[in-house]
């Protein structure tokens, strides 16, 4: 079950996230907004640029940029599932759920209720409380490998038979039953993915200011702060 803390009355500070943690979230970041935005316009691209087609090369750089970051992604992800055996506890919180523990239910719909504002005192977690464990496994981990598996089963089509995607990625396209429907599920789920980082940026500033327990600066000095000191 996640780490806990109760509410407390003096500041403490605790060593959450190791760098390779912080480092990969931050490259992850910037990786999803560029895949983003260019898999935005390649699948719904500008209008026509005026001249020679010769002369412009836009959807060009743009499906260049979306593989770059494609890649920087995957190669990130196989890194950071790496890091979640070899970190500390907190690491592997994006990979193991403790679903057979019923506490953690419990947690789950608690936490749930104080984002609905249903509870007024917050709990302390060091880690990722359980209904954010729960998001980051369904909606980012699980939603992130379906991106990998779908966008490179569509770049294999570019790199041709025979190539390292079609061996490691081919077998995508005949499961769902065409590229098109490929391309269908992978355009959702750049938008499920969108709502995740939506989602994902409210809640750490909500926590930020009505937990009073640092988030944001976590991600970037990975100590986190509990500063609640009012009562009960």
């Amino acid at each position: 079950m996640s780490e806990s803390i109760e509410v407390i009355r003096a500041p403490q500070v605790v060593y959450v996230y190791e760098a390779p943690v912080r480092l990969w979230h931050w490259v992850n970041a910037l990786a999803i907004l560029v895949l983003g935005v260019t898999g935005y316009f390649i699948g719904s691209p500008l209008p026509s640029l005026p001249g020679e087609a010769s002369h412009s090369f836009l959807m060009g750089y743009l499906r260049f940029a979306h593989f770059a970051a494609g890649y920087v992604l995957a190669i990130g992800f196989l890194g950071r599932i790496y890091w979640a055996i070899v970190g500390n506890h907190h690491a592997h919180q994006l990979f193991v759920l403790p679903f057979w523990n019923l506490q953690w239910w419990k947690e789950v719909i608690w936490e749930a209720r104080w984002y609905g504002f249903l509870e007024k005192i917050p709990k302390k977690y060091v880690g990722h409380n359980p209904l954010a464990q729960l998001a980051m496994f369904t909606l980012f981990t699980l939603g992130i490998t379906f991106m990998i598996c779908t966008g490179f089963a569509l770049y294999a089509e570019g790199a041709q038979q025979g190539s390292w995607a079609d061996h490691v990625f081919g077998w995508v396209i005949p499961l769902f039953g065409q590229s098109q429907d490929v391309h269908t599920w992978h355009h959702f789920g750049m938008w499920m993915i969108v709502i995740f980082v939506i989602l994902h940026v409210y809640a750490a500033i909500r926590e930020d200011i009505m937990s009073r327990q640092s988030m944001v600066s976590t991600m970037v000095s990975g100590y986190r702060m509990f500063k609640d000191d009012r009562p009960d």
